[in-house]
């Protein structure tokens, strides 16, 4: 897929890793379609530093775990702005629980905006592709499904379903959208972790070093520009994965 003139609409792409992907797109000259919740001026900082990458860049704020109807995230674009051809579903909740003491409202929470909502926003997103386009889902999840975290239960069990949803959409929307994943490792320490917390967690990955933005970014355009690629989760992860 050529990317640029391509309108891309991203969850959570106000900070972190979703402003790293977002920025990525818009240097590669996609428009933006920047969602957020509560995050409003860094949506707003985000959205000026991809304007000045030469794209337009529309914010639109839902909360995801209400959201029944993602469709109006879709429409009503500016007439010189392309249909959406590309969905990334990186906005995502960590809360720390385990089997013996996560609540319904917080299994429920985690649920509808970890994996409910990306579900529903494909669904929304292959609805409003005009037929004669091409389209492209990447979502976010976490290596760690594969070795499950002692005090993240129910984050990995909603990551664990959006890895299998990405397999199962990938079947039920070829061949005109295309559906992959990127299995994030240690990329940015944790909001509010202590730097003796996350040195403990680089001592785990092979690389010694963290991801960072840059290569979720350089992995995110991987996955859009090849177009023989659906299906896949890609583990970024420094080799971490590979002490198991």
């Amino acid at each position: 897929m050529d990317l640029s003139g391509k309108t891309a609409l991203i969850t959570g792409g106000a900070h972190r890793i979703g402003r790293g992907l977002a920025l990525a797109l818009a240097r590669a000259g996609c428009n933006l379609i920047l969602h957020y919740n509560r995050s409003a001026d860094r949506a707003q900082a985000t959205a000026e530093e991809a304007r000045a990458l030469g794209v337009q860049v529309i914010l639109r704020r839902a909360d995801l775990s209400r959201l029944d109807d993602p469709t109006p995230l879709f429409t009503n674009l500016p007439h010189d702005v392309a249909p959406v051809q590309i969905l990334v579903n990186s906005a995502a909740i960590f809360p720390k629980d385990t089997l013996t003491d996560f609540t319904l409202d917080g299994w429920s929470q985690t649920l509808r905006i970890n994996l409910r909502a990306p579900v529903l926003l494909t669904q929304a997103f292959a609805r409003a592709l005009p037929d004669d386009l091409q389209g492209a889902v990447v979502n976010i999840t976490d290596w760690r499904t594969e070795r499950p975290y002692r005090t993240h239960f129910t984050y990995t069990v909603s990551k664990g379903a959006l890895d299998t949803f990405t397999r199962a959409a990938a079947i039920q929307l070829a061949p005109r959208i295309r559906v992959n994943a990127i299995a994030l490792g240690a990329m940015l320490p944790p909001e509010g972790a202590s730097e003796a917390y996350w040195q403990r967690v680089l001592a785990t990955v092979p690389l010694a070093r963290a991801g960072g933005t840059e290569s979720a970014a350089h992995t995110l355009l991987y996955l859009l520009r090849n177009d023989f690629i659906t299906g896949e989760i890609i583990r970024l992860t420094g080799g971490a994965h590979l002490n198991m």
